[in-house]
Formats: C-alpha cells, structure tokens, sequence
C-alpha cells in the first residue's frame, strides 16, 4: 500500500523586510497508518501534532526557510522526535526565525522514503535561495511549497528572491515532468504541471 497525502489548512502571518501579512498555509502530510512526513509546519501546531495521530514522523520537512512555512517546526521537531530537513540555501531565512536551532540539510536529488513511496528532493531556487520541491514519481504528485501555483511563479520581489531564477527552476526542473503530475501549493488550490505547462512564455512576459 503506497502512501496517502493529507492536507491541514493552518492560518497566521508571514513577516519580511518589515511587511506582515496574515496568510493560510497548507500543511501537507505524506504517509500511511504507521507512519508519516509533515511537510511545511505552520504555525499551529497542535493541529499538525492531532492530524499526525499516533503515527511515527520520518521528518518534519520544509519546502523554504521563509517564516509562515517553518513557524512550528521545532516545537513539532521536539514533540514528535523527528529531525526538521531544510535545503542549506536558506540559512539566513532559518536563522531570522529559528537562530541557534538545529536542522539536518537537504541535498538536491535526495531521495526520502515513507510508507514504500520515494520522495525525490528537486531544488528549485527562485522563491528564495533554498527553496524544493518534492516529487512522488508513484503518486504522480509534487510538492512545490511557494514556487509553482496555480497561475504562476512564486513571488520574487523580497529579499533572497529572484524572477530569472524562480523561472529556471521551474521550466527545468518541473515543467520537465510529466504533465499529468498534481501540483500541491504551499497555498491556496492545487493545479497539475499540463495545466501551467503552456502558460511559461505568458509569465515570462509578464516578469515580477
């Protein structure tokens, strides 16, 4: 039996370069009855901590560093006695949020298991440095947290953001994969990687 993927709407702010701005996150969760993955602790933990149940965490996993995405990992870290993955790029994102707060780093082309279904690690920089994404390859589903939407690129007009490289990322790493792959945001609805494919020229037009 290949893993199921949840999802937990959580609600509280994001704060960067002196802006705040009250945002819903989804929380993902890959796993079975046995075990799971919590991808993107926000803000509420206990309940994160009541969709997980008596299950076993793998890891407490994040798409980037930017706050509203990584606001309870450490308490779920502690509670859960999982080890909180962050892709090393975003250090300084981490350290605004967490300082002094260890992680285990993630390496591009990692690959994690839970419940007999590969994760595949994807970094996808743009959004901010360190940004990834995750591909399921047997669920046919991808995690992209702030980088792909429905609609578009992830915004890119903050510190440690970059339009050209949030393109990249996304007509190489994920536009490559196979079109019926469902797209899981970070926020908001999902969409799939035929439904973004053609508008790529659009956004580029379109810039920032």
């Amino acid at each position: 039996m290949s893993a199921r993927i949840d999802r937990v709407v959580t609600s509280g702010t994001f704060s960067l370069d002196g802006g705040t701005w009250d945002v819903d996150n989804n929380v993902w969760l890959i796993g079975d009855d046995s075990e799971v993955v919590v991808v993107d602790a926000a803000h509420d933990a206990d309940a994160i901590a009541a969709a997980v149940g008596d299950r076993n965490v793998v890891a407490v996993l994040c798409t980037h560093g930017h706050n509203d995405h990584v606001t309870v990992a450490p308490e779920l870290s502690e509670r859960l006695d999982a080890p909180i993955l962050l892709h090393p790029g975003d250090e300084p994102l981490w350290q605004m949020t967490h300082p002094g707060v260890a992680y285990r780093s993630l390496a591009d082309t990692e690959r994690i298991t839970v419940a007999g279904t590969d994760i595949d690690i994807l970094h996808t920089p743009g959004h901010s440095p360190g940004s990834v994404s995750l591909h399921l390859p047997e669920l046919h589903a991808l995690f992209t947290g702030d980088t792909l939407f429905n609609g578009g690129p992830g915004a890119t007009g903050r510190s440690y953001s970059d339009f050209d490289t949030i393109i990249e990322s996304i007509r190489t790493r994920l536009l490559t994969l196979p079109e019926d792959t469902t797209v899981h945001t970070g926020h908001g609805d999902g969409t799939s990687i035929g439904a973004e494919k053609p508008a790529l020229a659009d956004w580029i037009a379109r810039g920032h």
